[in-house]
């Protein structure tokens, strides 16, 4: 078992303009969150949001403490939510155990203590993929299915982006200190996410891609309004997303992504929306 943490700073809007491809990448981008018998993660200072990857192979991987949380225990100051994108796997927290199935998630309320990971079946590893923000109040463990999830049917097939949005963390769904997240999948054909674009200087958001093709690409669209620039993503590949840049992408074939919100507020439809026409 490897427990691996990275650390990124915050990095502003001047000095993202004068960034290299590489250079954003280094600051915003997590490569290869899932290893098969490790626990990936990358602590962030945007809003101190943890994100990471736990691919349990023949044994389970626990998270019990990290150095970064300055704290005694993971949970200790944090709420914490997973979904799972692969086969299906078991999570023991607070002396429970819950089965994920693809697609599930399961929130965590602070103070619950350490979190182990195993897949049910080595030759279907699950995939977790694990959120945690700082809380400052304990909410309710819950277990989220697919079904449970509140779904907003956005977009149209003329625009390229006809989507469902299923939002797994969200007040009408279950109770979190300031974690919001959810998962869009796409009607086919459609390519768009999140566009026309938006900014949230309120709150921060990081995106992972998944469901796609060894070959497909996405096109992340980041920077403020008027200095945009793009990353080149892949399967499994996360984004970071600070509150004055936008977050949109494009992508060669289908996919599906992830996004979670951690900041001042709980609410899903505080945006600025940026017109088509300022975009630069």
């Amino acid at each position: 078992m490897t427990i691996s943490v990275s650390v990124r700073q915050v990095v502003g809007p001047e000095d993202a303009a004068r960034r290299d491809t590489q250079g954003l990448r280094d600051g915003f981008v997590m490569e290869d969150l899932f290893r098969p018998g490790e626990a990936n993660l990358t602590y962030s200072h945007l809003d101190r949001m943890i994100v990471g990857g736990v691919m349990p192979d023949t044994k389970p991987i626990e998270i019990a403490a990290i150095a970064q949380t300055g704290t005694e225990r993971f949970l200790d100051r944090r709420e914490a939510a997973i979904v799972n994108i692969g086969g299906a796997g078991t999570v023991r927290v607070g002396g429970k155990a819950y089965e994920l199935g693809f697609q599930e998630a399961l929130y965590i309320g602070m103070g619950e203590g350490a979190l182990s990971f195993a897949s049910r079946n080595q030759g279907e590893p699950a995939l977790f993929y694990l959120l945690s923000a700082p809380a400052h109040r304990t909410c309710p463990t819950v277990h989220i299915t697919r079904e449970m999830a509140r779904k907003v049917v956005v977009g149209s097939a003329e625009e390229s982006n006809a989507r469902t949005i299923n939002q797994y963390v969200h007040p009408d769904v279950c109770d979190s200190c300031q974690l919001l997240v959810g998962l869009t999948m796409f009607e086919p054909g459609s390519v768009w996410n999140t566009m026309p674009a938006h900014v949230h200087d309120r709150r921060m958001e990081v995106y992972l891609y998944f469901g796609m093709q060894e070959q497909t690409r996405i096109f992340h669209f980041m920077g403020e309004p008027s200095e945009t620039r793009h990353v080149v993503l892949k399967n499994h590949d996360a984004v970071l997303s600070p509150g004055w840049s936008i977050h949109s992408g494009a992508g060669t074939g289908r996919y599906a992504f992830i996004w979670a919100m951690a900041g001042d507020n709980m609410s899903f439809t505080d945006m600025d929306k940026v017109p088509m026409e300022d975009l630069r």
